[in-house]
């Protein structure tokens, strides 16, 4: 039963997914064409945002799909779990990239800032809020339970507040015809992008590097563990998330009364702190130590 749960959530995380890509896709098309033949630079950064907001969709989609396919093989015993996670490093780097491009097309127009028309970028910006607005209600509910997903929201999020960005740029330029409205919201999108970009970087990599779960207080977990009736010792204590919402622990006892007591009460104990995906090995005293690593 909890695996065909599993499955249908997977289903309609991978459902809602389809439907943000296919909408995203279709308005991409209409503000890159805008962008280009207004040649609104706030438009095209909006646009070259929207890009990585459709890659965050399809990459996340991918992961999803092979996440759940898992593996066969004796050598991937984890599956595909963490190919979310990778998606989202790319999707950072992406985001990174281009904000970056942004800032120095935006600089290189100080003292040439073209003429914009206000009213077209007016008219896409709104039309933007609405569709990004839709696709961040689609994804949100799945954001906390996905790497993947959750890059993706966040480059939803932040498109909308780049399509803000660009209404005001369009009512500036339609009210004030001042040239660099344009541009400045421009810089304000790729700004607004970078450091929400370094942070689903650093989740992603604090992942990679198997770093213990900032939630989980390590030391005192050790010292619950060696406070149970019993145990002498706690040693290869190690924490780690596979994916978000699916943190890991290996422990080693050493404990002197019945091994099967102190195993249960460990294993309630790594419970209560959300760690239901744990090994424990319960180990007469003097046999414990010798391959610790920690």
């Amino acid at each position: 039963m909890g695996a065909g749960h599993d499955h249908r959530h997977t289903d309609t995380r991978l459902s809602r997914m389809a439907v943000g890509a296919t909408i995203l896709t279709a308005f991409f098309a209409v503000e890159l064409t805008t962008a280009i033949t207004i040649n609104s630079m706030a438009l095209l950064a909006d646009a070259g945002h929207l890009l990585t907001d459709l890659a965050a969709l399809f990459m996340g989609v991918a992961a999803v799909i092979l996440a759940r396919r898992g593996s066969t093989s004796p050598s991937r015993t984890y599956g595909w779990h963490r190919a979310e996670v990778f998606t989202a490093v790319a999707n950072a780097v992406l985001l990174i990239g281009v904000a970056t491009f942004i800032l120095t097309e935006a600089i290189r127009r100080i003292g040439t800032a073209p003429d914009v028309p206000g009213v077209p970028m007016i008219v896409v910006a709104v039309a933007g809020m609405v569709v990004n607005i839709g696709v961040a209600l689609l994804l949100r509910s799945d954001s906390a339970q996905s790497l993947a997903v959750r890059g993706a929201y966040m480059e939803v999020m932040a498109d909308t507040v780049g399509s803000v960005g660009v209404l005001i740029a369009g009512v500036v330029t339609l009210t004030t015809e001042w040239p660099y409205a344009d541009v400045v919201v421009a810089v304000f999108v790729a700004l607004w992008v970078l450091p929400r970009a370094f942070a689903l970087a650093g989740a992603a990599l604090r992942i990679l590097s198997e770093a213990s779960p900032s939630h989980i207080d390590v030391a005192e977990l050790r010292a619950a563990l060696a406070a149970l009736d019993g145990v002498t010792d706690v040693h290869d204590l190690h924490v780690w998330t596979l994916v978000p919402g699916r943190d890991m622990a290996t422990a080693h006892l050493g404990a002197t009364t019945d091994a099967g007591r102190v195993l249960a009460e460990a294993r309630a104990v790594l419970a209560a702190r959300g760690l239901t995906h744990a090994t424990v090995q319960v180990e007469p005293p003097g046999q414990g130590g010798g391959c610790s690593i920690s």
